[in-house]
């Protein structure tokens, strides 16, 4: 790849850039956490976390309280400062507008999200974001970064602007729901699961990474204000996510969209209320090359509940296709496998992990 120092701000050397970091995310992100000597890892993965943002013991995830904050401090570095300017073409003031000039992923809207501002657990502080946001910092740090590499570079001017990436007041933080999905057949205790391998032609960051699944950004089903009040639940997220992803429903919902009586949401709420479901959080982490933020989950499925609700797992979807659709073992040689040889997404890796970690406590 030709990139040279004077030219990498053209469309076709940034299309070079950011087809060069969608082939890399993985090294490249093994590479950024070196910057990071002195912040918290989870557990021996490459995602960065706070000592605060780890539970000791897994937590119900239905049982996460979740407050509103209406005026918080806005973010400090948003993506549109001088030093994002320097790899971005000429004419092009954010990353988000570039990625829809140069590169647009099938699936790229500015939607309303949840924007974290504090984990303290049990409980989890949020505002409104838009999408965008997280793009115009956090695909703005990782082009910087892989253009750094290319050109043997050490200056990251605006990877400087954030010192901290798991400061939440220095940027906007839009987290996404990983959640590992466990198969337990309770006759034999053994368990299963599946992975997502997204594809970058598909999805705006993350893409040629594997990943738990289902993985969605924590946001509202529709663009309207009774959507944002209704939709401000995890657990409605996941069962709108485990439609998606599993089950391939379209994203539309419409107006006012009727929880209660959706099928999927009785199925899934009537099975964790009889235990043979149970969904956890594990801890919050940051990724080191894009600064995404994950709420780290698991949840535990019993082997008749997961095939009548289930049945045959698609092998595709609309993000990318599916890895082990009969189920990979959950075993230490499996876990071991993708948390440190094969390419996952490291908030992916931090949740196999930690769930092997707690496996003795998730089926308790």
């Amino acid at each position: 790849m030709n990139v040279s120092a004077q030219s990498h701000r053209s469309p076709s050397a940034w299309r070079d850039v950011r087809r060069h970091l969608n082939e890399h995310r993985h090294e490249l992100a093994q590479a950024a956490d070196r910057l990071y000597p002195d912040l918290p890892k989870v557990g021996s993965t490459h995602l960065l976390t706070r000592q605060a943002w780890t539970p000791a013991q897994p937590l119900e995830l239905h049982r996460i309280g979740l407050r509103w904050m209406d005026r918080p401090s806005p973010a400090a570095v948003t993506g549109r400062e001088a030093e994002a300017g320097s790899v971005l073409p000429p004419g092009i003031s954010s990353y988000a507008q570039a990625m829809e000039a140069l590169d647009r992923p099938r699936l790229f809207e500015n939607r309303t999200c949840y924007r974290l501002l504090d984990v303290a657990w049990p409980e989890m502080s949020f505002t409104r974001g838009h999408y965008f946001d997280g793009i115009d910092v956090g695909e703005t740090v990782a082009h910087e970064f892989a253009a750094a590499r290319l050109l043997n570079e050490t200056g990251l001017p605006f990877r400087g602007l954030v010192a901290d990436p798991t400061d939440l007041r220095s940027r906007v933080a839009l987290p996404a729901v990983s959640m590992l999905t466990l198969r337990r057949d309770s006759h034999t205790g053994a368990m299963t699961f599946v992975l997502h391998w997204r594809d970058p032609a598909r999805v705006a960051h993350g893409g040629g990474l594997y990943q738990v699944m289902p993985v969605g950004v924590f946001q509202p089903a529709e663009e309207d204000p009774h959507a944002e009040t209704a939709d401000f639940d995890l657990w409605k997220c996941v069962v709108r996510e485990y439609a998606e992803e599993f089950l391939q429903r379209s994203e539309v919902y419409g107006d006012a969209f009727d929880y209660e009586t959706w099928p999927l949401y009785r199925q899934l709420t009537d099975a964790r209320e009889d235990d043979r479901l149970r969904s956890f959080v594990l801890g919050v982490g940051v990724d080191p090359l894009t600064f995404a933020t994950d709420i780290l989950a698991v949840t535990v499925i019993e082997a008749s509940t997961f095939d009548a609700v289930f049945g045959d797992i698609a092998t595709s979807n609309e993000e990318g296709r599916v890895v082990g659709a009969k189920g990979i073992p959950f075993d230490d040689d499996s876990v071991s496998r993708y948390v440190h040889h094969e390419p996952m997404q490291a908030a992916g890796a931090a949740v196999l992990e930690l769930a092997w970690k707690h496996c003795r406590t998730l089926v308790s």
